[in-house]
């Protein structure tokens, strides 16, 4: 089989671990010709790939981000290689597609699907949204991150008696915000899932305050926002991916904070640094699995699907059911973070 493989959407720790087990399985194991297509389904539309060898991929296992580059496609770039599906895999002599991405790849990936291209997906995203899949490689990583982030941050706000707000990503999810802020002990944590109250949030950090202790962090996503009325607050323009952009909760969040309870409050906003570095232990064997399931999924033609963790096991799933809806935070899930507030 000549097999391609394409990395989209925004990068994650472990997408290198899934290009080195593709083309370790399919080469090894099947005798294989792997190529890559740079800058996701740009370089596809534009013909844009190189080979991708056992010597191209020695060492990227703990590497972070993606040797062959990440681009998000214009919906109607996206149309055009829908409508030249067949063409593209012709010309290219393409006997299966391995996209490896979020939401928004996986959707492309169903789009080019539907339109005849032999795919396989494979998921990822630090958000772990996909609701299809158990987990998702990168989250475990991001997490990590920012539980270091609000262990360091605790040390500082306790030595200068502040208020720490401590962004990390999550647009409509905020499973980073939820894990991390369990793990490092936030003593708030704000979700998209559910606005949060800001009166509330003042009362439990003044009645820390008046307990003697001399300091709070709060973990907020960035998609969180505050229940209506209850602070100033704009939602961001929408981009030309179909993208809300953000207005700075966390920058909003601290001086609200500030301004309320007459105690100095510093937003740290955690950003990109979530998504870069090196892969966790765990990420790296799930991305690897991920990969070797795809290529056993494409030399048994089961395309218009997806890999997934499911329980300890990887299973096959229909790209359709993968993004027919977001996995977020359900309301169980809050209440067990907030008895440990």
């Amino acid at each position: 089989m000549r097999i391609g493989v394409l990395t989209a959407g925004g990068d994650c720790p472990g997408l290198n671990a899934v290009i080195r087990s593709v083309v370790h399985r399919a080469v090894v194991g099947h005798g294989d010709e792997v190529i890559g297509f740079e800058d996701g389904f740009k370089g596809l539309l534009e013909r844009r790939y190189r080979k991708l060898d056992l010597d191209a991929v020695s060492g990227i296992l703990s590497r972070g981000g993606t040797i062959l580059g990440s681009a998000r496609l214009e919906r109607g770039r996206l149309d055009e290689a829908c409508d030249h599906a067949e063409e593209l895999c012709g010309e290219l002599g393409l006997d299966a597609l391995l996209p490896i991405g979020g939401e928004g790849t996986l959707t492309a990936a169903r789009m080019l699907s539907d339109a005849g291209m032999p795919v396989v997906g494979v998921p990822k995203t630090i958000d772990n949204d996909i609701s299809a899949t158990d987990r998702t490689f990168g989250f475990d990583t991001a997490v990590g991150v920012a539980t270091e982030a609000l262990d360091r941050l605790k040390t500082t706000a306790e030595s200068h008696q502040r208020i720490m707000v401590v962004e990390v990503m999550g647009r409509h999810a905020g499973w980073i915000a939820l894990e991390s802020g369990m793990a490092g002990g936030a003593h708030g944590i704000c979700l998209p899932e559910r606005p949060f109250q800001l009166d509330k949030l003042c009362e439990m950090i003044e009645e820390r305050f008046s307990r003697g202790k001399k300091f709070a962090v709060v973990c907020v996503a960035e998609g969180a926002h505050p229940a209506e009325g209850s602070m100033p607050y704009e939602k961001g323009r929408i981009d030309q991916y179909g993208h809300e952009r953000f207005t700075g909760i966390g920058n909003r969040l601290a001086a609200e904070l500030e301004r309320r309870i007459g105690k100095e409050a510093r937003p740290v906003i955690l950003g990109h640094v979530q998504r870069g570095g090196t892969p966790t232990a765990f990420d790296r064997v799930l991305a690897t699995r991920f990969g070797w399931h795809a290529v056993e999924a494409a030399h048994r033609r089961e395309f218009g699907m997806m890999t997934a963790l499911r329980g300890n096991d990887i299973r096959l799933v229909p790209l359709a059911e993968a993004v027919s809806e977001l996995k977020t935070v359900p309301e169980h899930r809050m209440r067990e973070a907030e008895s440990v507030y």
